[in-house]
């Protein structure tokens, strides 16, 4: 499925079977999740978008074809995330932030990804995945479950965590933090008692509108909604010394808010991307737990009906299309 220009459909298109070059992989996909980060593909509101492009960032996949150095094996199950490819020399690579690397390239965005039958890769920065797991299921682990887990760390060990915003990466990391034993406040749109009403299913100890203050102040907030003015909204509900953090790609303009309620060293933190690292944290940690996704399922020629049901707000959990 490409897109070829700004707020255009996507479109059904037979592209040349990629031959994977030295380090990479052909990876035949079963499943690739929806993100919200697709939506602003779409929308044009990610910057220097290579059009014509194939989106999709959370691909689970059988490996095909092997280029020369890669060493994962032929018929392996893996999953390739968001991030695609980094320099390995720069000053943010050296230092084990290669999250920050000015030259990375992404999956669904600047390399063609996973809303096809067939995807590229880098062998390194794809990660080993279950054999017998439903590939459906783990499609959502590989960014709302790697995003919200870099997001949640960040949050460092508050006891009473807010999620601002009930979509895909909160339901993952609401089950994490509840398994932790944080008491998780959930945030929605105001009057969605069906959010609302999921995420207590997942052991949200409150879950109201996110116009509503918490019954008592948070140690710190996670904001998934791309939505700018919860920030503020954010700041007044954590403590002194808490912290905020905005675990989008991409999110509208922060409105100006008084410095009261940032003053007493209270933190706005941003999360971008994620690291290797992170990935083999995460999808160790995941099974322990067990983390149990919650996907609509759509036929890859129905992603543009995937992509509206996300952006209206109809899905609860993950939209994944499967092959």
């Amino acid at each position: 499925m490409l897109l070829e220009r700004p707020g255009a459909p996507l479109r059904e298109a037979e592209l040349p079977m990629p031959e994977p070059g030295p380090g990479q992989v052909l990876v035949e996909v079963e499943a690739c999740g929806v993100c919200r980060t697709d939506l602003h593909l779409v929308d044009a509101e990610l910057p220097d978008i290579p059009y014509p492009i194939v989106p999709g960032h959370e691909i689970v996949g059988r490996v095909r074809k092997v280029g020369s150095g890669a060493t994962v094996k032929p018929g392996q199950r893996v999953g390739i995330p968001w991030l695609g490819w980094t320099c390995g020399t720069c000053a943010q690579c050296l230092a084990g932030r290669e999250n920050l690397c000015d030259a990375a390239r992404f999956t669904g965005y600047q390399i063609n990804g996973g809303y096809a039958t067939h995807a590229l890769a880098d062998a390194r920065y794809c990660f080993p995945l279950p054999e017998a797991a439903d590939a459906a299921s783990l499609a959502p682990l590989l960014c709302a479950g790697l995003i919200g887990y870099r997001a949640l760390v960040m949050a460092g060990d508050a006891g009473r965590l807010g999620i601002y915003g009930f979509g895909a990466a909160a339901h993952i990391i609401c089950q994490v933090a509840v398994w932790q034993g944080r008491e998780v406040h959930a945030f929605t749109r105001p009057g969605d008692t069906d959010s609302q009403a999921f995420a207590r299913s997942l052991g949200a100890s409150w879950a109201g509108d996110a116009e509503s203050a918490p019954s008592a102040p948070l140690d710190a907030a996670l904001i998934f909604a791309p939505v700018g003015a919860l920030v503020p909204a954010a700041l007044r509900a954590v403590r002194k010394g808490g912290t905020v953090v905005c675990a989008g790609i991409h999110m509208s303009d922060i409105p100006s808010f008084p410095y009261s309620i940032l003053w007493g060293e209270r933190r706005i933190q941003s999360v971008a991307n994620l690291t290797r690292r992170d990935g083999e944290e995460f999808l160790a940690l995941a099974p322990r737990i067990p983390v149990a996704t919650a996907v609509t399922r759509f036929p890859l020629a129905r992603a543009n009906d995937a992509l509206a049901g996300l952006r209206a707000g109809a899905l609860q959990g993950a939209a994944v299309l499967v092959a």
